[in-house]
């Protein structure tokens, strides 16, 4: 008689996690899949706290989460930036016996590729496309337009340079 996996976690946060070590232990993740570039929430929160560090152990992170509320066990915190490795989000170097991890890109570099990504995926490759869909679903508050307004006047500026050499 076959048994069904009980991987769970009454973490929300941490759910995408639970999902992925049953379908590795049950045998259903497809090869490569763990390759995906995107991150769970679990793991964009760590990466939160490695931008914000700009080295980590696994046991700073664990700390760094406890004092936001999250407590989780240390191996999950280490399965977790393993996985980030390999997904290509973290780069490690061993000091001792601890592995201590560090941000392949800073944190706007990673913004940017992940809105290339939206944008070419979600929105065709128009960015007209893009900011109609933040405006219609999100809006900007007064400053925020204003501080749009000024980045689209600098990149106007840099352009018309860029066009006269």
């Amino acid at each position: 008689m076959a048994t069904g996996c009980r991987h769970t976690t009454t973490e929300p946060w941490l759910q995408n996690v639970a999902a992925t070590r049953t379908e590795k232990s049950c045998g259903t993740m497809k090869p490569n899949e763990s390759q995906e570039t995107s991150l769970s929430q679990a793991q964009r929160e760590i990466m939160e706290i490695v931008w914000e560090y700009g080295e980590v152990s696994a046991l700073q992170v664990r700390d760094a989460l406890a004092s936001r509320g999250r407590e989780i066990a240390k191996n999950t915190v280490r399965t977790l930036l393993e996985r980030m490795k390999e997904k290509g989000w973290l780069r490690h170097r061993s000091e001792g016996r601890t592995f201590l991890y560090s941000a392949v890109h800073a944190k706007h570099a990673a913004a940017g590729r992940k809105i290339v990504e939206v944008l070419d995926q979600l929105c065709g490759g128009s960015p007209e496309a893009l900011m109609s869909a933040l405006l219609d679903y999100r809006g900007l508050s007064a400053e925020e337009l204003s501080r749009v307004q000024q980045l689209l006047e600098q990149a106007k500026f840099r352009q018309d340079n860029e066009s006269e050499t």
